[in-house]
This record gives structure tokens, sequence and C-alpha cells, in this order.
């Protein structure tokens, strides 16, 4: 199964980060934190705010790319607005 998440660092609040993984979602934020991805390697530790899960691959893409487009980082606003509200 495919996962698409979004991040926020903990470091640098305004700081996040969209990916897409086939390994479980906790093993990849560690990773993340561990510093083994070198785009969030700076902005560590992070948090995981949200994931989807895909069954297909092509999906998966299309949906982490929206995420990183303009529409979709509006949309990426709203989801951390309102987990903001939440911690």
């Amino acid at each position: 199964m495919y996962k698409v998440y979004f991040l926020k660092s903990l470091r640098d609040k305004s700081k996040t980060y969209v990916g897409l993984t086939v390994k479980d979602i906790e093993f990849r934020l560690k990773e993340h934190n561990d510093g083994l991805s070198k785009y969030t390697k700076a902005n560590r530790p992070w948090r995981l705010v949200y994931f989807e899960n895909f069954y297909c691959k092509l999906c998966a893409d299309k949906r982490e790319q929206f995420l990183k487009s303009g529409f979709g980082y509006r949309l990426r606003k709203i989801i951390l607005e309102n987990y903001d509200k939440l911690e």
C-alpha cells in the first residue's frame, strides 16, 4: 500500500514536507527524524500531520503532486490550521 503524507517541522513551524512511501508510516517518520532524508534533515524534529492510503501507485503519485501544487498548498494550510487547534 502507498502512503502520501505530510509532516510539520517542530523546529520551524512554517516548514512542511509532503512525501510518498510504501514503508510503515511511523517507520518513515522515524527516518525523517533520524536525519536520513536530505530534504528534511535541517528542520527536524518532524510531526506527522496527515496521511492517506492508496492501492494504486499512479493515484498516490498524483495526490502527492496535487498536495505540492498551489491549490494543494492551500488545502495543507487548512488541514494545518485545524491540526493546530487540536494541539
